[in-house]
């Protein structure tokens, strides 16, 4: 299986996204490493926290124009689709599936991280250069939209 780890090949130098990356990549390590009896518990807190990130990297992308947003944010839609069909496996107690997919999102994880995620990450320094805790624009009320 693949498993996931953070490593600096996945910075993008904008600390509100590297923070949440992080929280990412902790709670799909434990998923990955959670015994049968606890991957329920553990793949609900990936997906809780998967939705709430690609959320904020929408909002981040509709409020600031970013030129590439459809293509991302469709990456996210599926992404969370798959991500609900594990809830159900999991209660299922389709551990074995579950655990594939979590590898299978490891690969993507950082493929996106590198790709799509990079260059958003550089439009937001650009437009909204973050600010010391900043973890999402609703928080910060010196938030602008771009022009």
């Amino acid at each position: 299986m693949n498993t996931v780890q953070w490593t600096d090949a996945l910075l993008l130098e904008y600390e509100p996204m590297d923070t949440v990356h992080r929280g990412f990549v902790d709670l799909l390590a434990r998923a990955q490493a959670a015994p049968d009896d606890e991957l329920v518990n553990t793949w609900s807190a990936v997906v809780e926290h998967t939705t709430a990130h690609f959320k904020m990297e929408d909002d981040w992308m509709r409020r600031t124009r970013f030129p590439n947003a459809d293509n991302h944010i469709v990456q996210h839609r599926v992404v969370l689709n798959v991500l609900r069909e594990g809830t159900a496996l999991a209660r299922a107690a389709d551990y074995a599936s579950v655990r594939e997919m979590a590898g299978e999102l490891a690969v993507w994880f950082a493929k996106h991280t590198q790709s799509l995620d990079a260059a958003l990450a550089l439009h937001m320094r650009r437009v909204q250069p973050p600010k010391v805790n900043q973890a999402s624009p609703a928080k910060d009320p010196g938030w602008r939209d771009a022009a």
